[in-house]
């Protein structure tokens, strides 16, 4: 995609400045770099709170906004979307890349791994050749250290000519250095050409040519302009029709002579490379100590065609144990205390005299069942999220991305939807805005329609009340959790299956390439793994449940009290549903239940027992022990017990995530895809263990 009006970032500079830029004399800093290099790190190193997040104009990338100062100036920094390239060829590297040329930047803060420094360079390289004032910030200096890499930070200014700073992101020092190195940057000759880029003679031949016909374009190189041309970047509405037209004329004289667009685009990566080797050999010694050895010898071990999966459950099942065994007790304290709140408002409105009516909506009701949700959800994922969050910060993450990145390549997808379908065990609505790290259009549309057929965190309490009554036995949580890891991975299987058949249908196409980065394994600071999987995950899922969850409450109050003639509407709907719930080997009370937890999938079980049990309100559940002999008596067996299970595994969408699928894909079409397929999934495995079930007993 070239460069066009539609594509361009200038509306959001423009908008950033009006909206932070305190000061006339403010500069706005395009804060760039690779994936995994420390950006944000250092972005909340230099803003502090000062910081504002929103999305693109137009867009579904999010972008973070942030002050700082130093003597000299203020600057609005603009934190894009990690890149590994200017070349873009997915929406965040757009925005990136947009941004820097036409967003409004008066520079750019490009932050680069000192670990694989060489690696780093074709962004740098790029980034300077805009014309645009560069930092370039080394970060990550103490683990370069610890690898036996030595930076010649001396060196690497002399070579690129541009300001050069080392830091250690958590390190307070390197603020004061990073800002003090940025008002350098703006008195470095903003007009040179970069001399240790050499490109092969056509292309120089034809940037020669067409150079005498371009102008300075918003701040940009001249020389950057005409690459852009030739490479096919038609920078619609940026420049004039007389040096278009001859770009189009040199890129027909390149192909004739054998440089076709493929070509050219070689050209010039391979320019960078050699160039980016060639600073590198000068400026970087690298001992090679024996934390890179132990890094390669853990990867073969993880990403061992062999071990790498059995491990990958393993971790898997260790997750879920924890999980199950750490949230029992704080589910329990945390019901008594909510419920002993919702006694207390029972108290409080009957002796304020409140009819029944207000009593029931707001008590038995809204807070009811807001206290369930809470008391259910908060618990699990508030280990879980940790947990997750531990081994994405130990660099785990990308091997697992990498481990099956060819079973989904198998299914025409890429293996950038495992880490969004492990997103979605949290919160498949986290899962689904996750797969915006999937770069081809109808790779991310693929994953965003599978993610909902693994169980998200508020379908968790009902399998595993399940599996521990009914095919369990007993409280042994060792056996629950692998159950239950069992059941993922059949989720896991039925995500593979049902992504190869929309890729052989309605989706059809290749896999596309993309690039993994494996970063070197670290140890995660506990402090602010927990403050952000709590604060930014726990309580935002647990935010949007909650919303919905009180309004539900309500809503299922005023069923189960108003009645046709001596039948209450729960009961009524519960008798329609019989014949089919029967046909899938639950009943009509358990379906109703499904269909009156779309909003919030932790009241399925509750409702269940309300509708059983004739009751105006949610019913206690107590321990599971007590919960058994009452599922029982209403006829269930360990064959209704599987089927509540498999639909509980496959079935439509909680509310939040069709309002996310619809947001994401902007289509009404394919957020009823999201919905119909795993509930056709669900009925035809519901259907299977119902006939086989029949059989057997």
């Amino acid at each position: 995609m070239g460069l066009t009006v539609k594509t361009t970032g200038r509306g959001i500079g423009r908008e950033d400045k009006i909206l932070l830029r305190s000061r006339p004399e403010d500069k706005v800093i395009a804060l760039a770099g690779n994936p995994n290099v420390g950006k944000s790190t250092i972005f909340n190193s230099l803003t502090g709170m000062k910081q504002h997040t929103g999305n693109w104009p137009g867009k579904t990338v999010s972008n973070a906004q942030g002050y700082c100062r130093s003597e000299k100036r203020g600057y609005l920094l603009v934190d894009l979307p990690g890149t590994y390239s200017l070349m873009a060829d997915s929406p965040e590297e757009e925005l990136a890349r947009d941004f820097i040329c036409f967003g409004g930047a008066d520079a750019v803060l490009l932050v680069c791994d000192a670990t694989c420094l060489e690696r780093n360079m074709n962004l740098l390289l790029q980034t300077i050749e805009t014309g645009r004032p560069t930092l370039l910030c080394v970060n990550l200096m103490d683990e370069a250290e610890s690898k036996g890499i030595h930076i010649d930070l001396e060196k690497l200014r002399e070579s690129l000519e541009i300001p050069v700073v080392g830091t250690v992101a958590r390190d307070r020092k390197s603020r004061g250095k990073i800002l003090s190195e940025l008002d350098k940057a703006f008195e470095f000759p903003q007009k040179r050409r970069a001399d240790y880029l050499e490109y092969p003679r056509q292309l120089e031949q034809s940037i020669k040519a067409l150079l005498p016909l371009a102008g300075e374009i918003e701040g940009l190189s001249p020389r950057f302009i005409c690459l852009r041309l030739l490479l096919g970047d038609e920078m619609s509405g940026h420049v004039g029709t007389e040096l278009a037209q001859a770009a189009k004329e040199q890129r027909e004289l390149l192909a004739e002579g054998g440089a076709g667009p493929e070509r050219l685009q070689d050209m010039v990566v391979s320019s960078l490379v050699n160039a980016g080797e060639k600073i590198c050999k000068q400026a970087v010694e690298n001992s090679d100590k024996g934390y890179s050895r132990r890094d390669r010898a853990i990867d073969r071990i993880v990403t061992s065609r062999f071990l790498g999966y059995p491990m990958m459950v393993a971790l898997l099942a260790l997750v879920f144990y924890l999980t199950i065994k750490g949230a029992n007790y704080p589910s329990q304290w945390l019901s008594s205390g909510l419920f002993y709140i919702y006694d207390q408002l029972l108290r409080l409105f009957q002796e304020l005299g409140a009819p029944p009516w207000l009593t029931g909506v707001v008590v038995e009701g809204a807070y009811k069942t807001l206290a369930w949700v809470v008391s259910v959800m908060l618990p699990p994922m508030a280990i879980f999220f940790p947990l997750f969050t531990l081994l994405e910060d130990s660099g785990y993450l990308p091997r697992i991305a990498y481990n099956l990145d060819r079973p989904f390549c198998r299914c025409s997808s890429c293996g950038r939807q495992a880490l969004t379908m492990a997103m979605g065990f949290g919160c498949n609505a986290a899962g689904v805005v996750g797969c915006r790290i999937i770069n081809s259009p109808r790779e991310r549309l693929l994953a965003i329609i599978t993610n909902s057929l693994v169980p998200c965190n508020g379908r968790f309490p009902t399998i595993i009340a399940l599996i521990s009554m009914f095919l369990i036995g007993g409280d042994n949580v060792l056996l629950s959790a692998l159950a239950l890891t069992g059941l993922i991975i059949l989720s896991v299987a039925l995500t593979l299956i049902s992504t190869k058949l929309l890729a052989i249908s309605l989706l059809k196409g290749e896999s596309s390439a993309f690039v993994l980065e494996l970063p070197p394994y670290r140890r995660p600071e506990l402090g602010k793994v927990i403050v952000r999987s709590v604060l930014d995950r726990t309580l935002f899922v647990l935010g949007r449940a909650a919303a919905v969850a009180a309004p539900a409450g309500a809503v299922l109050w005023l069923l189960a009290n108003m009645s046709i003639g001596s039948e209450s509407m729960l009961a009524l709907l519960s008798r329609l549903l019989e014949p089919l719930g029967k046909l899938l080997g639950m009943d009509g009370a358990i379906l109703l239940a499904f269909v009156l937890g779309f909003p919030a999938n932790e009241i399925v079980l509750p409702v269940a027992m309300m509708i059983y049990s004739a009751g105006g309100s949610l019913t206690e559940l107590g321990d599971l022990t007590a919960l058994r002999p009452a599922l029982e008596a209403e006829g269930w067996t360990a064959v209704t017990a599987l089927c509540v299970m498999l639909f509980s595994l496959c079935h439509w969408p909680c509310s939040t995530t069709l309002l996310t699928i619809k947001k994401e894909t902007g289509s009404l079409k394919w957020t009823a895809v999201s919905a119909l397929l795993p509930t056709a999934i669900g009925v035809l495995l519901c259907l299977g263990v119902s006939a086989l079930g029949g059989l057997i007993i």
